[in-house]
């Protein structure tokens, strides 16, 4: 070694550095060393690294931190410009794989990055009373950053596989006259039951560009219903689904089911497939795609939720044993009261479900109610805090021929709807004669329907200046019904209490003369046989608003 380079060595570590050298540190730098090193691991991963130990790795993870921050930039950015995008990557079962494979490796190593800085601290340089406060923000820190990660990856399996199993795999469907078309089901397959009996139809018509929505309710008792041009079901019944009175629209899907699945080789569903044709050509309109939700497991996604809420007009039987002989209901299991309630998936269930001592158009408004609260309250707390039950109840419950790689459009067109008025028709009370489902003359039908959808078309279609106005609304704002036509032969004069209240109706919580309404008095009457009495007490129960 030369003179110079004795007198002027080459630089080299500095050995009193307390960053990368604590040995020679007092006791309170090493503490605040530690806790330095965690956050930079928490907040810039690899960054620790960097100043105190392997440089090498700490450069690897900083361009997997750096590349990480990009993608979430990215992401925020399609969340703006192109929302749809962002959510058909997400729930595309390839993309979202390849989500979860990524998402489960930086856990993994953002938990090896903690460990390897709990190395570089030392812990048995740092004072006893220090290192138990270390520790603890080790572990804080791994749940924050791996435990988040890793569950994100969970989340999104459980949601991957949950879209699998809902719905289909076929190929996205296009709007017709600019909008799309659902058949939502609610149906029943019970024990005594071959294939499920839609119980409730009705049609979700959304306008593709503005989500102006409209909703169609077809009761199931309707006779005759069309099929449309193509439906391999008009060669068997080409008049209309005419058979006498066994012949309900709701039928269908178990004659098929039991008697005509030849007639639609490689179909899921045969059943549903001609249901929705079966509305198609009564409404008039080609429906494009079914939801069909099996309602013996409807209260296992309202549990889900943790319940619902609701204001209900009058008191609803959970009914009892139907006697043969007298054509009467037994006493009820229960009652659910009138005014303001939380609902769990059981008492939900019946609510939407019970008809008796009212008819059918009063059940359907439950029915809506019911469904209108479930949106309202399936907020994103709510979906994020319960997500894993909400998606394993949904498998149980729900079927779909929708095409899983439309979700992010159908997800984007959900949200520009909310907020927005729906307009409805029913094809019964209060729009038609309860009658009217016997004998239904189709003509006035798609007429009706065309000025429903003509009216909830455009990008902001503008309130009725005739027709009904509608309560119940979902988020709280009054929805409108489409304008209706005075029709021939039809009464404009329909009983008060088929007429849609107003959101601000009354509760009937009393009877005529002042005294509370109580399960005790309505069973009193039942065993006295006084059906009469507890049907005016009742009447009002198709009277409801989501809370």
């Amino acid at each position: 070694m030369s003179r110079s380079e004795l007198q002027h060595p080459a630089p080299g570590p500095v050995m009193t550095d307390p960053v990368r050298f604590p040995s020679g540190a007092s006791s309170p730098v090493r503490t605040k060393r530690a806790f330095v090193l965690l956050l930079m691991t928490l907040l810039v991963p690899g960054s620790a690294q960097i100043v105190a130990g392997d440089r090498k790795l700490g450069r690897t993870a900083l361009r997997v931190t750096l590349a990480v921050w990009v993608v979430l930039v990215a992401a925020v950015l399609l969340l703006v410009l192109n929302r749809t995008l962002l959510i058909n990557v997400i729930t595309n079962p390839f993309a979202s794989l390849v989500i979860i494979v990524v998402l489960a490796a930086l856990a993994l190593g953002w938990a090896f990055l903690f460990l390897n800085t709990l190395r570089l601290i030392r812990p048995v340089l740092l004072a006893p009373g220090a290192r138990p406060a270390v520790v603890i923000s080790l572990v804080i820190a791994l749940v924050l950053s791996s435990g988040t990660l890793g569950y994100a990856a969970y989340l999104l399996n459980v949601g991957r596989n949950a879209i699998g199993n809902i719905f289909s795999t076929g190929p996205a469907i296009d709007p017709v006259d600019g909008r799309y078309n659902f058949l939502m089901m609610g149906g029943d397959a019970g024990d005594d039951r071959t294939g499920r009996r839609p119980d409730s139809l009705s049609v979700l018509s959304v306008d593709a560009k503005s989500g102006q929505t409209a909703i169609i309710s077809v009761p199931r008792n309707l006779q005759n219903a069309q099929f449309s041009e193509g439906s391999p079901m008009r060669k068997i019944y080409p008049d209309g689904y005419n058979c006498g009175d066994e012949c309900l629209i709701n039928a269908i899907n178990t004659e098929v089911t039991n008697e005509h699945a030849d007639l639609y080789p490689g179909m899921a569903d045969p059943g549903a497939q001609a249901t929705l044709e079966a509305v198609s050509g009564t409404l008039g309109i080609k429906v494009q795609a079914y939801v069909l939700v099996d309602m013996a497991g409807f209260a296992k996604l309202i549990d889900a939720m943790g319940g619902i809420k609701i204001k209900a007009g009058g008191w609803v039987p959970m009914s009892g044993y139907f006697d043969e002989v007298t054509r009467t209901h037994g006493m009820p299991l229960g009652w659910i009261p009138a005014g303001e309630q939380t609902l769990d998936g059981e008492h939900a269930l019946w609510y939407g479900r019970s008809r008796e001592y009212v008819d059918d158009y009063s059940r359907i408004q439950r029915q809506q109610c019911v469904q209108q609260a479930m949106l309202k309250q399936l907020d994103p707390a709510t979906l994020l805090s319960k997500f894993e039950d909400i998606a394993s109840a949904g498998t149980k419950v729900v079927e779909s021929n929708i095409s899983s790689s439309q979700l992010g459009s159908f997800v984007d067109l959900a949200m520009k709807a909310k907020g927005q008025q729906v307009k409805r028709l029913t094809i019964g009370p209060p729009d038609f004669d309860a009658s009217f489902s016997t004998v239904p003359d189709f003509d006035v039908i798609h007429t009706k329907v065309d000025q429903l959808l003509a009216s909830a078309s455009g990008p902001q279609a503008d309130a009725p200046t005739d027709g009904m106005v509608e309560a119940a609304a979902a988020g709280g704002h009054l929805q409108a019904a489409a304008p209706l036509r005075p029709v021939a032969g039809l009464p404009a004069d329909l009983p008060a209490q088929q007429t849609p209240p107003p959101s601000d109706f009354t509760p009937v919580t009393t009877t005529p003369d002042g005294e509370p309404i109580t399960a005790e008095l309505l069973n009193q009457l039942k065993r006295q046989g006084n059906e009469e009495a507890i049907r005016e007490l009742v009447a009002t129960n198709g009277q409801c608003a989501p809370l």
